[in-house]
């Protein structure tokens, strides 16, 4: 392998255990979150509420701390964001009502988004771009490992050590995450020049087309982060965390091959079959809650849904300036993360009024209009391109 063409770099390996500390700490928070919140008083709906209220905030301000991240460093943000999830964390730990929690949890989320842009777009100059979906997809991994064994933690540490300790734990994790980020090299492209908070500088427009793509198969993913537990726990479905287990091994073993296969072969004809295969996740978890069908579903949704992100971003990078890519994550990070929260959201009123299977029906049908959208989106995409 020539040396512009490695992907293994020490960098890499550290990129990698920041984003593994990442969610190893917020995976134990988000599916224990509404746990918390109704045992404060709160309803399904309130539950919902966590996740949907971070990822809106999360969503909102992505272009706005995307295009930070391009101007100040994408490692200072990173360091900035680990400090400030701690101290979040700890608060987590004191709140007396579910009310003041899903008030905090909106700050948490403009943090979060300078997270995930800074990130993505720190890795994405490290990565060589004929390997680029190879490189975003393995990194990916790192996060797909701690997602395996994340709920299951902080269920288990909930049940056994109560709220305070989860949170406390999950602080110690987050300072462990800036530490990680203070040690990463300073980054090398940034936005020279005066700032320019105009919205068409602020935000990747045409980036933000072909998101929609990402926003109608989060919709379902925004349910099975906050309800898939509980609809455990409904249909009698041991142990909670089966379903997230299942499917990050589904992504562990598929991901390596799938995304090597999209650099060779091209990403349009890798990508149709990964979603195909995330809406067929959704309906079978419409069709009941058996732990038969939670494995099946968790098979195929993990299958499908642990490419498509890095296949998507793979596809859009090729043509994004490199003093960009922080406002070009920011347009995605902010469409994923609007499908998420609306998806929590509106998952929980229908989980609360209806029941489990509709709200899972309704992720399926919107994850199947997600090829469609991306055939008109990437029609648009091209033409532009191309002039």
């Amino acid at each position: 392998m020539s040396a512009p063409d490695r992907l293994f770099t020490p960098r890499f390996f550290l990129m990698c255990g920041f984003s593994f500390t990442v969610f190893l700490s917020a995976f134990q928070l988000f599916p224990t979150a509404p746990f918390r919140i109704l045992a404060l008083g709160g309803s399904a709906a309130a539950a919902g509420l966590f996740l949907g209220l971070l990822t809106y905030a999360s969503a909102v301000s992505a272009p706005v701390t995307g295009m930070l991240a391009d101007r100040y460093g994408k490692r200072r943000v990173l360091v900035i964001a680990g400090v400030a999830l701690t101290v979040f964390a700890l608060l987590y730990g004191v709140l007396p009502s579910y009310q003041a929690m899903l008030a905090l949890v909106v700050v948490q989320g403009l943090f979060w988004s300078g997270l995930l842009s800074a990130s993505a777009a720190y890795l994405t100059e490290q990565v060589p771009p004929s390997r680029r979906a190879e490189g975003i997809g393995y990194w990916g991994l790192s996060t797909i490992v701690a997602v395996a064994v994340a709920p299951a933690i902080g269920l288990w540490v909930y049940e056994r050590g109560g709220w305070t300790l989860l949170c406390l734990e999950a602080a110690a994790l987050n300072l462990g995450m800036a530490a990680i980020a203070w040690s990463l090299p300073d980054d090398v492209h940034r936005t020279t020049g005066p700032l320019d908070f105009a919205l068409a500088r602020l935000v990747e427009w045409r980036v933000v087309g072909m998101a929609g793509t990402l926003f109608l198969y989060a919709f379902g993913y925004g349910g099975i982060t906050s309800f898939v537990a509980l609809y455990a726990d409904a249909e009698g479905v041991t142990p909670r965390a089966l379903y997230f287990a299942t499917f990050s091994c589904a992504i562990l073993f598929t991901r390596p091959f799938v995304v090597r296969l999209a650099d060779r072969v091209g990403y349009r004809r890798v990508l149709f079959p990964c979603l195909g295969m995330v809406a067929l996740g959704f309906a079978l978890l419409a069709l009941g809650g058996s732990r038969a069908i939670f494995i099946a579903s968790a098979l195929c949704f993990g299958t499908g849904f642990g490419s498509v992100y890095p296949v998507f971003v793979a596809y859009i990078m090729r043509h994004v300036e490199e003093t960009r890519r922080g406002a070009a994550f920011g347009g995605m990070i902010g469409a994923f993360d609007t499908g998420i929260g609306t998806g929590s959201i509106a998952m929980g009123w229908i989980v609360q009024h209806v029941g489990f299977r509709p709200a899972f029906g309704t992720a399926a049908l919107l994850a199947a209009l997600a090829a469609p959208y991306f055939i008109v989106a990437d029609r648009r995409w091209r033409r532009w391109v191309e002039h």
